[in-house]
């Protein structure tokens, strides 16, 4: 009885043998640095890792809780007018609200101090808290909860 973890598969003559470790290691890297794809070569060897625009779980994708409805922007809007718009650390999915059926983590409007959690955005499965970065009131949000974020992407205006 042989050990499947430890031995690689063995590849046909002239087809590519896959190092899976490496694979794994190249997509952790994406999930670390925010890159959508990134490509090693070593020999005649080359592999290419790239990831889309990220699912979002199924738990949030559930029809919007009875909470008012605040209004949003455009995904077209955003880049006008919004030099001073807290911009997105990462690729992943926003969520306005900790859990599917809970309140916002602010609404437009609202006081905000800074530090105070605005969002969250999901990437590789991990929650990341986006803050306002000074005190002031949340003038716009610029994205949509369960809304796919590219990396650099504008998200909310606090001034």
């Amino acid at each position: 009885m042989s050990d499947s973890k430890s031995s690689s598969p063995t590849a046909a003559p002239g087809k590519m043998q896959v190092d899976a470790a490496l694979v794994r290691e190249l997509a952790e890297l994406l999930g670390e640095t925010g890159l959508t794809e990134i490509e090693v070569e070593d020999g005649t060897r080359k592999i290419r890792v790239a990831r889309g625009g990220g699912i979002a779980p199924v738990q949030y994708q559930a029809a919007p809780a009875a909470a008012p409805a605040t209004p949003t922007e455009t995904a077209a809007e955003p880049a006008k007018g919004h030099a001073d718009a807290v911009k997105s650390p990462m690729v992943g999915t926003a969520y306005l609200t900790p859990e599917p059926d809970a309140a916002p983590f602010k609404a437009i409007g609202d006081t905000v101090a800074a530090g105070d959690t605005v969002l969250i955005v999901e990437a590789m499965k991990v929650m990341n808290p986006i803050v306002a970065p000074k005190a002031g009131t949340l003038k716009a949000m610029l994205v949509e909860s369960g809304s796919p974020v590219e990396f650099d992407q504008p998200l909310f205006v606090v001034a």
